[in-house]
């Protein structure tokens, strides 16, 4: 069993306490005095000038939008997506996918997420780039059926072909079932998926009262808000992660929280495509509904940094409540790490014995960490991506002082794929 010793590294905890972490296998063994002689095998790491935080979780993002960072900026959401984004989509092949989840792969190692939800077309593109990179990674297969049969068959075909390739992974690649949204989805393909998902285990990731005008058209479709419609054809359940929530009521809240459900914010993308600013998150902790982070796709945030969504999530709910005091920088690391891994059912997100060892070592040298009163609240607020010296996945190092082994050859190759894609599909970029 291989193993892995940092010494003398700064806790996450609020007396600045350093110590010596062991790895051992997949997950931290022992915290405290740890003599390298009694571990002579073991990969040592010298902790001084670092500190050492649980990975971030994004819990929800769509990886292999890489292609179209900086492409149809400025716009509204459905024109931006009906306009920009679905007409290139439409020629992505597999190979494309695992191109841009690979170039994904390796920002996110860089900017300290050691999982992530994802929600894309052709998923075993992503699987194979998770594969590769080291991380992990829940990938939801796309309901999109626009209340078409034919497509909601094939979907339906196409979801049991994946459970059964899935299986074929290693345990750090999991399937879930995600339909796009309430205004691509059926009804009957939204309750197919959810009992599809409850039946094998999976989790259940959507799109929600993103935007108003989501909000008004379900209203006048349906006759009620999005989240009662949920609850009204029963697929409000404890797998269900809800990707945005914007426009939810105190009823709903309750609703949601009743059920066991998670909600993930997205700052970045809902600030940049004007979904609303409004999030309640202090509503939503405090009725017990769990609370993810996320950075949606490159295309809707422009990047993958889980640290920028941390400060983006607590400005953006200071702003708009007027109170300083809420979206503390605590509350949001805690979103970022330990509860997005209870999201995604895994046994990390903690800097705790017996836990996964998916950690990431951040640089202290910098000098927007520096003096370090709080290592959380620099990490939030005055930080980004970039402090993040090395990452850990599984008890295996993926990123090592910034270095990362073929990171240059991938994203040279990714380059010349997205000309390629976008040449395929006529459109001049």
């Amino acid at each position: 069993m291989s193993s892995l010793l940092i010494q003398n590294v700064l806790l996450p905890s609020d007396d600045r306490r350093r110590a010596d972490v062991l790895i051992e296998g997949s997950r931290i063994s022992k915290i405290g005095s740890v003599s390298p002689s009694d571990y002579p095998e073991a990969d040592l790491i010298e902790g001084d000038g670092l500190a050492i935080i649980p990975g971030f979780v994004n819990g929800h993002t769509h990886s292999a939008m890489t292609f179209f960072r900086g492409y149809g900026d400025d716009l509204n959401l459905m024109d931006w997506l009906n306009n920009m984004i679905w007409p290139v989509e439409a020629h992505l092949t597999e190979e494309d996918i695992y191109w841009g989840a690979r170039v994904a792969t390796l920002e996110m190692v860089k900017s300290g997420t050691t999982a992530f939800l994802d929600m894309y077309t052709l998923p075993e593109g992503t699987a194979r780039a998770v594969e590769e990179s080291g991380l992990r990674a829940n990938l939801s297969y796309t309901l999109f059926d626009r209340w078409d049969e034919e497509r909601a068959a094939l979907d339906r075909k196409r979801l049991e072909e994946y459970l059964r390739l899935f299986s074929t992974f290693s345990d750090r690649v999991q399937l879930s079932v995600g339909p796009h949204a309430i205004y691509t989805v059926s009804a009957e393909q939204l309750k197919y998926g959810s009992d599809f998902a409850k039946a094998n285990g999976l989790l259940v990731h959507l799109h929600l009262s993103e935007t108003y005008t989501e909000w008004r058209d379900c209203c006048e479709k349906y006759g009620t808000t999005p989240v009662r419609f949920l609850d009204q054809i029963g697929v409000l359940s404890d797998n269900l992660v809800l990707a945005h929530g914007l426009w939810l009521d105190s009823e709903e809240i309750r609703m949601l929280a009743d059920h066991g459900c998670s909600v993930v914010h997205n700052p970045a993308s809902n600030m940049k495509l004007a979904s609303g600013s409004q999030f309640r998150y202090e509503e939503l902790r405090r009725r017990g509904v769990r609370v993810g982070l996320g950075t949606d796709g490159v295309s809707s945030s422009n990047n993958l940094d889980m640290i920028t969504a941390m400060k983006c999530a607590s400005f953006m709910g200071k702003s708009w409540s007027g109170d300083p005091t809420m979206n503390k920088a605590g509350d949001l690391f805690d979103s970022a790490t330990r509860i997005g891994a209870e999201i995604l059912r895994l046994e990390s997100g903690r800097i705790e014995e017996g836990y996964l060892a998916d950690v990431c070592l951040v640089d202290l040298s910098r000098l927007d960490m520096t003096p370090t009163h709080s290592l959380i609240s620099n990490l939030v607020y005055a930080t980004n991506g970039d402090v993040i010296d090395t990452t850990i996945v599984d008890g295996k190092v993926l990123m090592r002082h910034r270095v990362i082994p073929g990171e240059r050859e991938i994203r040279e190759h990714f380059e010349e794929v997205s000309k390629e894609l976008f040449r395929r599909s006529g459109v001049a970029v």
